[in-house]
């Protein structure tokens, strides 16, 4: 079954999180019909639905680390049965992939190329080493939950383009995620916008593998399902290609409250 509001290779929060048949859940035949992946075993399954119960009273670190567990089982769970699991208004992890390579500060590159001047490739410590935004907002996903005042900090994406010297033919960025099947567009003008960032930090620590670490996209405006994790390519092109959600039926433009058939309060 395809999922009804897909939603993205995403974070998720809250008890009405979706299931193996909602956004964001790996489904192993919808586009790979040789796709294969191992699934969270019964006693992990209930073990992890005492975990969460428990969490939703739980002091804030034990919640990050129940959110560290559900990250990890997650990445074994290709169901997607792990989403149905309480987490104390906490965040939660899906993949459109049935695992994802993880990338530290030897290993992390991202690729900025297509119609620039100067291409280039940057490290970890490259993006520490430039200026730092820190932006406060509700991160909003478009099936309905919100969590609200959730600090992101990393480079605005302009930043990254004056450096590259965009061509003037160019009109979109294409964003491409190290899950080796995510993506993501903005026009160039959308990516430009000061509260668009490559982001770094996320509630005031790095940003893990299972929020999209080391480096993930953050659009501060838009559902979250813009937001790319696992960031890995930034590709400047002449026009916007669809995203991986987009291509099976979400708004391309998709600024909160104005797009996908929801009147939701904006985020910014």
């Amino acid at each position: 079954m395809k999922p009804e509001h897909p939603s993205h290779n995403r974070d998720v929060p809250g008890a009405d999180d979706p299931g193996a048949d909602d956004p964001g859940a790996y489904d192993p035949g919808a586009d790979d019909p040789d796709a294969r992946g191992t699934p969270v075993g019964r006693r992990v399954l209930l073990g992890t639905l005492g975990l969460g119960a428990l969490g939703l009273a739980a002091a804030p670190s034990l919640q990050r680390g129940l959110e560290s567990f559900l990250a990890g089982a997650a990445d074994r769970d290709p169901t997607g049965l792990t989403g149905l699991l309480p987490n104390g208004g906490g965040f939660r992890y899906y993949s459109v992939v049935a695992s994802v390579p993880r990338k530290d500060a030897r290993t992390y590159r991202l690729t900025v190329d297509g119609l620039v001047d100067r291409p280039a490739s940057y490290t970890l410590a490259d993006l520490k080493a430039l200026p730092q935004t820190r932006l406060v907002r509700d991160v909003q996903c478009v099936t309905g939950w919100r969590v609200p005042g959730t600090p992101f900090e990393g480079v605005r994406l302009s930043r990254l383009l004056d450096a590259a010297g965009v061509r003037p033919t160019a009109r979109a960025v294409r964003f491409t995620c190290f899950d080796g099947t995510y993506s993501e567009s903005l026009t160039l003008d959308q990516a430009r916008r000061a509260d668009v960032l490559v982001a770094l930090r996320m509630r005031d620590e790095d940003i893990g593998h299972g929020h999209g670490g080391p480096a993930r996209l953050y659009v501060a405006p838009m559902y979250f399902y813009k937001s790319a994790k696992w960031l890995s390519g930034v590709t400047v092109t002449e026009d916007v290609e669809p995203g991986y959600w987009e291509l099976r039926g979400y708004d391309v433009d998709a600024w909160v409250g104005r797009s996908n058939g929801r009147d939701d309060a904006p985020t910014s």
